[in-house]
Protein backbone atom coordinates (compact mmCIF):
# COMPACT_ATOMS: atom_id res chain seq x y z
CA UNK A 1 0.00 0.00 0.00
CA UNK A 2 2.74 2.42 0.75
CA UNK A 3 4.17 1.49 -2.70
CA UNK A 4 1.23 2.07 -4.27
CA UNK A 5 0.74 5.49 -2.78
CA UNK A 6 4.29 6.52 -3.20
CA UNK A 7 3.65 5.65 -7.02
CA UNK A 8 0.38 8.20 -7.46
CA UNK A 9 2.40 11.08 -5.77
CA UNK A 10 5.35 10.61 -8.49
CA UNK A 11 2.88 10.33 -10.95
CA UNK A 12 1.17 13.45 -9.78
CA UNK A 13 4.24 15.40 -9.32
CA UNK A 14 5.11 14.30 -12.72
CA UNK A 15 1.94 15.05 -14.55
CA UNK A 16 1.77 18.48 -12.38
CA UNK A 17 5.72 19.61 -13.92
CA UNK A 18 4.33 18.24 -17.00
CA UNK A 19 1.21 20.49 -17.40
CA UNK A 20 3.24 23.68 -16.69
CA UNK A 21 5.74 22.84 -19.29
CA UNK A 22 4.28 22.27 -22.42
CA UNK A 23 0.72 23.06 -24.10
CA UNK A 24 -1.03 21.52 -26.89
CA UNK A 25 -0.46 22.94 -30.56
CA UNK A 26 -3.81 24.44 -31.49
CA UNK A 27 -3.47 22.93 -35.22
CA UNK A 28 -0.94 19.78 -34.82
CA UNK A 29 -2.49 17.24 -32.25
CA UNK A 30 0.86 15.37 -31.84
CA UNK A 31 3.06 18.51 -31.54
CA UNK A 32 3.26 20.03 -27.88
CA UNK A 33 4.52 23.87 -27.33
CA UNK A 34 7.21 24.48 -24.44
CA UNK A 35 5.28 26.94 -22.21
CA UNK A 36 8.97 28.54 -21.53
CA UNK A 37 9.40 29.96 -24.76
CA UNK A 38 9.07 33.68 -24.90
CA UNK A 39 8.29 36.10 -27.39
CA UNK A 40 10.73 39.32 -28.27
CA UNK A 41 10.52 41.56 -26.40
CA UNK A 42 12.38 44.98 -26.21
CA UNK A 43 15.14 46.26 -22.96
CA UNK A 44 13.49 49.72 -22.86
CA UNK A 45 15.98 52.46 -21.80
CA UNK A 46 14.35 55.05 -19.37
CA UNK A 47 16.37 58.28 -19.67
CA UNK A 48 13.54 61.04 -18.35
CA UNK A 49 13.49 64.84 -20.78
CA UNK A 50 15.78 66.76 -20.09
CA UNK A 51 15.17 70.35 -20.07
CA UNK A 52 12.16 70.33 -22.27
CA UNK A 53 13.94 67.76 -24.73
CA UNK A 54 13.23 64.40 -24.95
CA UNK A 55 16.60 61.66 -24.73
CA UNK A 56 16.58 59.36 -28.29
CA UNK A 57 19.23 56.77 -27.96
CA UNK A 58 21.23 56.10 -31.17
CA UNK A 59 24.15 53.91 -32.35
CA UNK A 60 25.83 55.66 -35.54
CA UNK A 61 28.35 53.06 -36.17
CA UNK A 62 26.83 49.96 -37.05
CA UNK A 63 28.44 47.55 -39.93
CA UNK A 64 26.66 44.31 -41.43
CA UNK A 65 28.19 41.67 -43.95
CA UNK A 66 28.01 44.22 -47.00
CA UNK A 67 31.19 44.93 -45.51
CA UNK A 68 33.08 43.65 -42.82
CA UNK A 69 30.10 42.68 -40.50
CA UNK A 70 28.93 39.31 -39.75
CA UNK A 71 25.00 39.77 -40.00
CA UNK A 72 22.41 41.46 -42.83
CA UNK A 73 21.53 44.93 -41.98
CA UNK A 74 17.67 43.68 -41.46
CA UNK A 75 19.26 42.05 -37.96
CA UNK A 76 20.50 45.14 -37.15
CA UNK A 77 16.94 46.76 -36.80
CA UNK A 78 15.87 43.87 -34.76
CA UNK A 79 18.81 44.11 -32.48
CA UNK A 80 18.62 47.72 -32.35
CA UNK A 81 14.51 47.27 -31.20
CA UNK A 82 15.21 44.67 -28.64
CA UNK A 83 18.02 46.93 -27.22
CA UNK A 84 15.88 50.19 -26.60
CA UNK A 85 17.34 51.87 -29.27
CA UNK A 86 15.82 54.77 -31.60
CA UNK A 87 17.72 55.34 -34.29
CA UNK A 88 20.58 53.80 -35.80
CA UNK A 89 23.10 54.20 -38.58
CA UNK A 90 24.31 51.65 -40.98
CA UNK A 91 27.53 52.73 -41.83
CA UNK A 92 29.05 50.10 -43.80
CA UNK A 93 32.98 50.66 -45.31
CA UNK A 94 33.55 52.10 -48.88
CA UNK A 95 36.87 49.68 -48.77
CA UNK A 96 36.01 46.41 -47.25
CA UNK A 97 34.09 43.86 -48.36
CA UNK A 98 34.71 40.46 -46.23
CA UNK A 99 32.44 38.46 -48.03
CA UNK A 100 32.33 39.36 -51.55
CA UNK A 101 33.76 36.70 -52.96
CA UNK A 102 31.72 34.18 -50.97
CA UNK A 103 28.70 35.80 -52.20
CA UNK A 104 30.29 35.59 -55.75
CA UNK A 105 30.68 31.88 -55.74
CA UNK A 106 27.19 31.11 -54.10
CA UNK A 107 26.27 32.91 -56.85
CA UNK A 108 27.63 31.51 -59.75
CA UNK A 109 25.74 31.38 -63.05
CA UNK A 110 24.06 34.21 -62.25
CA UNK A 111 27.25 36.67 -62.30
CA UNK A 112 29.64 36.96 -65.21
CA UNK A 113 32.23 34.13 -65.03
CA UNK A 114 35.22 34.93 -63.21
CA UNK A 115 33.65 37.80 -61.62
CA UNK A 116 36.18 38.14 -58.36
CA UNK A 117 36.63 41.25 -55.68
CA UNK A 118 40.06 42.63 -54.39
CA UNK A 119 39.54 43.46 -51.05
CA UNK A 120 39.98 47.34 -50.49
CA UNK A 121 39.10 47.92 -53.98
CA UNK A 122 36.40 50.64 -54.57
CA UNK A 123 34.06 49.60 -57.50
CA UNK A 124 31.42 51.73 -59.20
CA UNK A 125 29.79 48.14 -60.07
CA UNK A 126 28.30 47.82 -55.85
CA UNK A 127 25.88 49.70 -55.11
CA UNK A 128 26.62 51.22 -51.56
CA UNK A 129 23.33 52.07 -50.53
CA UNK A 130 22.33 48.98 -50.57
CA UNK A 131 22.86 47.95 -46.77
CA UNK A 132 20.40 51.10 -46.09
CA UNK A 133 18.02 50.00 -48.39
CA UNK A 134 16.87 46.97 -47.79
CA UNK A 135 16.75 47.80 -44.29
CA UNK A 136 14.25 50.26 -44.68
CA UNK A 137 11.12 48.26 -44.34
CA UNK A 138 12.59 46.57 -41.00
CA UNK A 139 12.94 49.74 -39.84
CA UNK A 140 9.40 51.12 -40.36
CA UNK A 141 7.73 47.58 -39.15
CA UNK A 142 10.16 47.94 -35.39
CA UNK A 143 9.70 52.33 -35.37
CA UNK A 144 13.64 52.50 -35.33
CA UNK A 145 14.44 55.76 -37.03
CA UNK A 146 17.21 54.50 -39.87
CA UNK A 147 19.75 57.29 -40.92
CA UNK A 148 21.51 56.22 -44.59
CA UNK A 149 24.90 56.61 -43.90
CA UNK A 150 28.72 55.29 -45.09
CA UNK A 151 32.27 55.05 -43.25
CA UNK A 152 35.30 56.16 -45.16
CA UNK A 153 38.33 54.37 -44.17
CA UNK A 154 41.91 55.38 -44.74
CA UNK A 155 45.06 54.65 -43.17
CA UNK A 156 44.25 55.76 -39.38
CA UNK A 157 48.01 56.32 -38.39
CA UNK A 158 47.76 59.11 -41.50
CA UNK A 159 43.96 59.94 -42.38
CA UNK A 160 41.80 57.86 -40.00
CA UNK A 161 38.06 57.12 -40.38
CA UNK A 162 34.94 58.91 -40.89
CA UNK A 163 31.68 58.51 -40.91
CA UNK A 164 29.25 60.17 -43.17
CA UNK A 165 25.59 60.85 -41.78
CA UNK A 166 22.61 61.75 -43.39
CA UNK A 167 23.88 61.26 -47.09
CA UNK A 168 21.36 60.81 -49.84
CA UNK A 169 23.45 58.97 -52.73
CA UNK A 170 26.40 56.90 -51.10
CA UNK A 171 27.19 55.60 -55.06
CA UNK A 172 28.62 59.34 -55.81
CA UNK A 173 30.80 60.24 -52.61
CA UNK A 174 33.85 58.57 -52.53
CA UNK A 175 36.76 59.81 -54.30
CA UNK A 176 40.60 58.83 -53.63
CA UNK A 177 41.73 62.19 -52.16
CA UNK A 178 39.68 61.86 -48.76
CA UNK A 179 39.31 64.93 -48.29
CA UNK A 180 37.25 65.78 -51.25
CA UNK A 181 35.20 62.17 -50.77
CA UNK A 182 34.20 63.97 -47.69
CA UNK A 183 33.75 67.59 -49.52
CA UNK A 184 31.76 65.27 -51.84
CA UNK A 185 29.44 64.20 -48.66
CA UNK A 186 28.88 67.51 -46.97
CA UNK A 187 27.43 68.42 -50.89
CA UNK A 188 24.81 66.32 -49.83
CA UNK A 189 24.13 68.02 -46.46
CA UNK A 190 26.04 65.11 -44.69
CA UNK A 191 26.87 65.30 -40.91
CA UNK A 192 30.40 63.99 -40.65
CA UNK A 193 31.84 62.59 -37.99
CA UNK A 194 34.99 61.09 -36.55
CA UNK A 195 35.40 57.63 -35.34
CA UNK A 196 37.24 55.97 -33.10
CA UNK A 197 40.55 59.12 -33.00
CA UNK A 198 43.28 56.89 -31.72
CA UNK A 199 42.72 53.86 -33.23
CA UNK A 200 46.18 52.14 -34.03
CA UNK A 201 47.83 55.32 -32.74
CA UNK A 202 50.23 56.10 -29.85
CA UNK A 203 48.44 58.74 -28.69
CA UNK A 204 45.47 61.45 -29.43
CA UNK A 205 47.88 64.13 -31.38
CA UNK A 206 46.43 65.11 -34.15
CA UNK A 207 47.91 64.70 -37.76
CA UNK A 208 48.01 67.15 -40.90
CA UNK A 209 45.16 65.71 -42.56
CA UNK A 210 42.77 65.92 -39.20
CA UNK A 211 44.26 69.28 -38.45
CA UNK A 212 43.44 70.14 -42.11
CA UNK A 213 39.94 68.90 -42.08
CA UNK A 214 39.31 70.47 -38.72
CA UNK A 215 40.80 74.12 -39.51
CA UNK A 216 38.24 74.06 -42.72
CA UNK A 217 35.12 72.91 -40.99
CA UNK A 218 34.54 69.66 -42.38
CA UNK A 219 33.72 67.56 -39.38
CA UNK A 220 30.79 67.98 -37.22
CA UNK A 221 31.07 65.22 -34.70
CA UNK A 222 33.72 63.12 -32.76
CA UNK A 223 33.64 59.41 -30.96
CA UNK A 224 34.72 60.25 -27.62
CA UNK A 225 34.04 56.35 -26.94
CA UNK A 226 33.87 53.13 -29.48
CA UNK A 227 32.78 49.79 -27.90
CA UNK A 228 35.55 49.79 -25.00
CA UNK A 229 37.86 52.34 -26.48
CA UNK A 230 37.39 55.53 -24.30
CA UNK A 231 39.51 59.06 -25.41
CA UNK A 232 38.75 61.22 -22.73
CA UNK A 233 40.96 64.07 -24.63
CA UNK A 234 38.52 63.84 -27.39
CA UNK A 235 35.99 65.34 -24.92
CA UNK A 236 37.99 68.10 -24.58
CA UNK A 237 38.26 68.26 -28.35
CA UNK A 238 34.44 68.47 -29.35
CA UNK A 239 34.45 71.41 -26.89
CA UNK A 240 37.11 73.01 -27.71
CA UNK A 241 36.10 72.94 -31.77
CA UNK A 242 32.62 72.41 -31.05
CA UNK A 243 31.86 69.19 -32.03
CA UNK A 244 28.86 66.84 -30.78
CA UNK A 245 29.91 63.57 -28.59
CA UNK A 246 29.46 60.74 -29.42
CA UNK A 247 29.90 56.90 -28.45
CA UNK A 248 28.81 53.76 -30.98
CA UNK A 249 29.01 49.98 -31.09
CA UNK A 250 31.13 50.05 -34.57
CA UNK A 251 29.80 46.26 -33.86
CA UNK A 252 31.14 43.91 -36.55
CA UNK A 253 29.34 40.27 -35.11
CA UNK A 254 26.74 40.07 -32.97
CA UNK A 255 25.14 42.52 -30.13
CA UNK A 256 24.51 39.45 -27.65
CA UNK A 257 28.30 38.10 -28.43
CA UNK A 258 29.94 41.48 -27.69
CA UNK A 259 27.66 42.94 -24.73
CA UNK A 260 26.49 39.36 -23.01
CA UNK A 261 23.37 41.33 -21.82
CA UNK A 262 24.39 44.33 -21.05
CA UNK A 263 23.27 47.89 -22.17
CA UNK A 264 25.05 48.54 -25.65
CA UNK A 265 26.90 51.69 -26.34
CA UNK A 266 24.73 54.54 -27.80
CA UNK A 267 24.80 57.99 -28.08
CA UNK A 268 22.27 59.98 -25.95
CA UNK A 269 20.35 62.98 -28.51
CA UNK A 270 18.62 65.24 -27.16
CA UNK A 271 16.07 66.92 -29.17
CA UNK A 272 12.46 67.62 -29.88
CA UNK A 273 11.21 64.91 -31.94
CA UNK A 274 12.40 61.72 -33.70
CA UNK A 275 12.23 63.33 -37.00
CA UNK A 276 15.45 63.89 -39.70
CA UNK A 277 15.25 67.88 -39.12
CA UNK A 278 15.17 67.86 -35.14
CA UNK A 279 18.19 65.09 -34.97
CA UNK A 280 19.95 66.40 -37.80
CA UNK A 281 19.65 69.93 -35.80
CA UNK A 282 20.46 68.36 -32.14
CA UNK A 283 23.08 66.82 -33.49
CA UNK A 284 24.51 70.06 -34.98
CA UNK A 285 23.89 72.53 -31.47
CA UNK A 286 26.06 69.52 -29.88
CA UNK A 287 22.93 68.26 -27.73
CA UNK A 288 24.50 64.70 -27.18
CA UNK A 289 25.43 63.00 -23.94
CA UNK A 290 27.91 59.29 -25.19
CA UNK A 291 27.13 56.23 -23.17
CA UNK A 292 29.54 53.11 -22.76
CA UNK A 293 29.79 50.29 -19.94
CA UNK A 294 28.13 52.46 -17.59
CA UNK A 295 30.42 55.76 -18.38
CA UNK A 296 29.03 58.70 -19.65
CA UNK A 297 30.37 61.45 -21.19
CA UNK A 298 29.34 64.75 -22.42
CA UNK A 299 29.60 68.98 -22.37
CA UNK A 300 28.69 69.60 -18.72
CA UNK A 301 26.01 71.80 -20.10
CA UNK A 302 24.36 68.31 -20.98
CA UNK A 303 25.60 66.23 -18.46
CA UNK A 304 24.50 68.59 -15.53
CA UNK A 305 20.84 68.66 -16.23
CA UNK A 306 20.70 65.24 -17.13
CA UNK A 307 21.53 64.06 -14.02
CA UNK A 308 19.44 66.14 -12.35
CA UNK A 309 16.09 64.71 -14.70
CA UNK A 310 17.53 61.15 -13.46
CA UNK A 311 17.56 61.43 -9.87
CA UNK A 312 14.80 63.08 -7.52
CA UNK A 313 15.76 64.17 -4.27
CA UNK A 314 13.66 63.48 -1.42
CA UNK A 315 14.27 64.67 2.25
CA UNK A 316 13.53 62.06 5.20
CA UNK A 317 13.83 64.09 7.92
CA UNK A 318 16.07 67.25 9.33
CA UNK A 319 18.18 66.91 12.17
CA UNK A 320 18.78 69.44 14.98
CA UNK A 321 21.94 70.65 13.43
CA UNK A 322 20.78 71.49 10.33
CA UNK A 323 21.84 68.39 8.22
CA UNK A 324 19.22 66.59 6.29
CA UNK A 325 18.80 62.78 5.41
CA UNK A 326 17.22 62.47 2.25
CA UNK A 327 16.88 59.36 -0.33
CA UNK A 328 18.32 60.03 -3.92
CA UNK A 329 16.14 58.42 -6.35
CA UNK A 330 17.39 56.95 -9.71
CA UNK A 331 14.99 57.04 -12.06
CA UNK A 332 16.59 56.20 -14.93
CA UNK A 333 18.44 52.74 -16.58
CA UNK A 334 21.76 54.90 -15.99
CA UNK A 335 23.86 54.15 -13.22
CA UNK A 336 25.77 56.80 -11.31
CA UNK A 337 28.95 56.66 -9.05
CA UNK A 338 28.66 59.21 -5.88
CA UNK A 339 32.05 60.62 -4.35
CA UNK A 340 32.16 63.22 -1.48
CA UNK A 341 35.54 64.66 -0.87
CA UNK A 342 36.02 63.33 2.25
CA UNK A 343 36.47 60.12 -0.21
CA UNK A 344 32.84 58.26 0.66
CA UNK A 345 31.28 56.41 -2.26
CA UNK A 346 28.01 55.29 -2.55
CA UNK A 347 26.70 53.58 -6.34
CA UNK A 348 23.05 54.66 -7.18
CA UNK A 349 22.06 51.98 -9.74
CA UNK A 350 19.84 52.09 -12.23
CA UNK A 351 15.40 52.02 -10.85
CA UNK A 352 17.58 52.27 -6.97
CA UNK A 353 17.85 54.75 -4.23
CA UNK A 354 20.11 55.59 -1.51
CA UNK A 355 19.86 57.22 1.71
CA UNK A 356 22.53 60.79 2.25
CA UNK A 357 23.23 62.66 4.89
CA UNK A 358 23.87 66.73 3.96
CA UNK A 359 25.40 68.62 6.14
CA UNK A 360 24.34 72.21 6.97
CA UNK A 361 25.83 74.13 4.33
CA UNK A 362 25.07 71.33 1.84
CA UNK A 363 27.36 68.34 -0.02
CA UNK A 364 29.01 68.24 -2.91
CA UNK A 365 30.11 65.29 -4.53
CA UNK A 366 31.99 64.17 -7.60
CA UNK A 367 30.23 61.87 -10.44
CA UNK A 368 33.01 59.17 -11.21
CA UNK A 369 31.72 57.99 -14.21
CA UNK A 370 30.33 61.03 -15.65
CA UNK A 371 33.14 62.51 -17.79
CA UNK A 372 32.94 66.76 -18.57
CA UNK A 373 36.85 66.49 -19.95
CA UNK A 374 40.16 64.54 -19.60
CA UNK A 375 40.65 65.80 -16.40
CA UNK A 376 37.17 66.51 -15.45
CA UNK A 377 34.36 64.96 -13.85
CA UNK A 378 30.53 66.45 -13.65
CA UNK A 379 30.63 67.96 -9.70
CA UNK A 380 27.21 68.20 -7.87
CA UNK A 381 26.19 70.70 -4.68
CA UNK A 382 23.27 68.90 -2.38
CA UNK A 383 21.61 72.12 0.08
CA UNK A 384 19.45 71.04 2.50
CA UNK A 385 15.59 72.13 1.51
Amino acid sequence: MKKFLLLVAAAGICFSAGAQLYRQDSGNVDMLRHTAEKKSQRREIIIPNVEGYKVYKADLHIHTLYSDGHVLPELRVREAWADGLDIIAITDHFENRKYANDMLSFLKGHVPEGEKHERGVVSDKIDYNLPHNSSVSAAKRQNIMLIRGIELSRNPSEYGHFNCLFTTDNNTINDEDPEVAIRNARAQGAIIMHNHPGWRRKSLDTHAFEDRIYSEGLIDGIEVMNNGEFYPKAIDRAKELGFFISSNTDIHGTIAEVYQGQIRNFTMIIANELTDEAIREALLDHRTVAYSYGTIAGEEKWLRPLFEACVEVEVLRTNEDGSQVVRLVNKSSLLFVLKTKGGRESTLAPSSSVNFTLRPKGTTFTVENAWCGAEQKLTITLLPR
